[in-house]
């Protein structure tokens, strides 16, 4: 494995934590609608938004410079450690393991379509660097 590929992996991995950090490890809270008393959380839309924003953003710019079969896992296992991590600690029930679970296959199947298709796409522009 040569030093690029280490290193990419290594941003990949740097910026999807950072991408957890930024938009959901601060907002733990629940909210109750006064109205209906239905209970959502602890995220709001906005935040999941901006996340898998930055997360498309993060699985192309790596399927564009790396392979995306580098991308997929270390994003997909890199944010889901960064979420698992917060869950297991605040979940009493146990089922923050299922949730790893979606988490994981969703973070995975996403990364794989955006970064296949930027590789794909930088393939049929015949990028001269590669």
């Amino acid at each position: 494995m040569d030093m690029r590929t280490v290193s990419g992996a290594l941003l990949v991995a740097a910026a999807t934590v950072g991408a957890w950090f930024a938009w959901l490890s601060w907002d733990v809270g629940y909210r109750v609608d006064p109205e209906t008393g239905a209970t959502s959380g602890p995220y709001a839309v906005w935040q999941v938004v901006g996340c898998v924003l930055t997360l498309v953003l993060i699985a192309a710019l790596g399927g564009w410079w790396l392979s995306p079969w580098l991308v997929v896992p270390v994003l997909a296992v890199a944010f889901t450690a960064a979420w698992s991590v917060h869950a297991a600690s605040t979940d009493s029930t146990g089922l923050w393991a299922v949730g790893a679970v979606l988490v994981l296959l969703g973070t995975a199947a996403g990364s794989l379509v955006v970064s296949l298709g930027a590789g794909w796409l930088r393939s049929r522009l015949g990028d001269p660097t590669r």
